[in-house]
């Protein structure tokens, strides 16, 4: 008896090796792009620490570091959660909102660790 409640979606899938090529490659260079951010901040991070650099290079390094982050944030969200493969409009509608809530924190925080820092300044 021929059981119609089970199906197996994976014998339906034709997929040439042409395109099986190409999914490998978008997966390996996703993972080189996330990989290089990320080695770049580890190694900015190791050869930068906080206690040997001070003034405009350690703000540098911080933005540098907020910016490394969303760009990472960004391409996970257009790869993993293929935001990448819809049309632009949608994609706007997406994220911009996000970006402007994710400026806003960060204008929150850098503003009230100016003051915190400068209040610690003073009681010294």
């Amino acid at each position: 008896m021929l059981r119609d409640d089970i199906i197996e979606y994976s014998l339906h899938a034709h997929h040439s090796e042409e395109e099986g090529r190409k999914v490998r490659r978008k997966i390996w260079m996703v993972t080189a792009i996330l990989s290089a951010i990320t080695l770049v901040e580890v190694v900015v991070g190791v050869f930068f620490p906080k206690d040997k650099v001070a003034g405009l290079t350690w703000d540098i390094i911080k933005y540098s570091y907020i910016l490394l982050t969303l760009v990472k944030a960004g391409y996970i969200v257009l790869i993993f959660m293929h935001l990448g493969d819809e049309k632009k409009a949608l994609k706007y509608m997406i994220l911009v909102p996000y970006i402007i809530f994710i400026l806003y924190l960060l204008f929150i925080i850098l503003v009230e660790a100016a003051y915190i820092g400068n209040g610690w300044n003073t009681m010294h």
